[in-house]
């Protein structure tokens, strides 16, 4: 594989990792959170090795006016046992030239490790910004997480409802509910119907028997007419 197709396909799989992350908000938001984390070790890595830095030139700066105040000290020593004739006057000021070189030297030294100071407790100063404007916003973005798992959470129920309730088919259940009523229907149209056969039956019946029993009268009646005829 080529170099440039090897480029390539990197930059395709973050490419596609970056398209993953924004489609899904969640693990985008937990890929954000630790970045930041990473920037804020990084951070206070930086700004503890700067303060280290801050904290050792300001005590070098202090050693170094202590020796420029204990040099100007030795010089004015010399000078006054000259001037006690206790130290030959050249010799004295000789020796006290030599102090105040080194007096000089330590002024100036001192006076670089101030400027070198405060460049490093503006370094400082800008470090500690930096990680405490990372550190409210890894606790704002924390907090916007448990909100968005919360919301993701509701929003996939809802979805899932809506989708259930999107593949309902209720015609099927209203059709079947239909075909009820009219079995139903039906089935009061054909207990009707027997009904009414059983009244036809029973109203048959009734005429039969009224005619049987109007034809056994009629007989009784000619032979009570025939008897009659006979005793006469």
């Amino acid at each position: 594989m080529s170099i440039f197709k090897r480029l390539f396909t990197i930059a395709e799989s973050e490419a596609n990792s970056l398209v993953d992350n924004l489609e899904n908000p969640i693990k985008g938001t937990e890929q954000g959170i630790r970045e930041l984390k990473v920037d804020l070790d990084n951070s206070i890595k930086a700004l503890a090795e700067v303060k280290a830095l801050s904290i050792k030139s300001k005590r070098e700066a202090e050693q170094d006016k202590n020796n420029a105040s204990d040099y100007e000290k030795k010089a004015m020593a010399l000078l006054a046992k000259a001037q006690s004739g206790v130290l030959n006057s050249d010799e004295a000021d000789n020796l006290a030239s030599s102090a105040i070189k080194q007096r000089n030297k330590k002024q100036t030294e001192f006076n670089q490790e101030m400027v070198n100071y405060a460049k490093l407790e503006n370094d400082v100063q800008k470090l500690e910004n930096q990680v405490n404007e990372l550190k409210r916003t890894i606790t704002k973005w924390e907090n916007e997480l448990k909100m968005l798992r919360a919301r993701t959470k509701v929003n996939s129920s809802q979805k899932k409802l809506n989708k259930q309730m999107t593949q309902i088919d209720s015609s099927g259940t209203i059709s079947m509910l239909e075909r009820m009523k009219e079995k139903v229907a039906q089935d009061e149209a054909l207990a009707d119907a027997y009904g009414d056969i059983a009244d036809i039956d029973i109203e048959v019946e009734h005429k039969i028997k009224q005619a049987l029993d109007s034809k056994e009268q009629d007989v009784n009646k000619d032979l009570e007419l025939l008897k009659k005829k006979l005793n006469k």
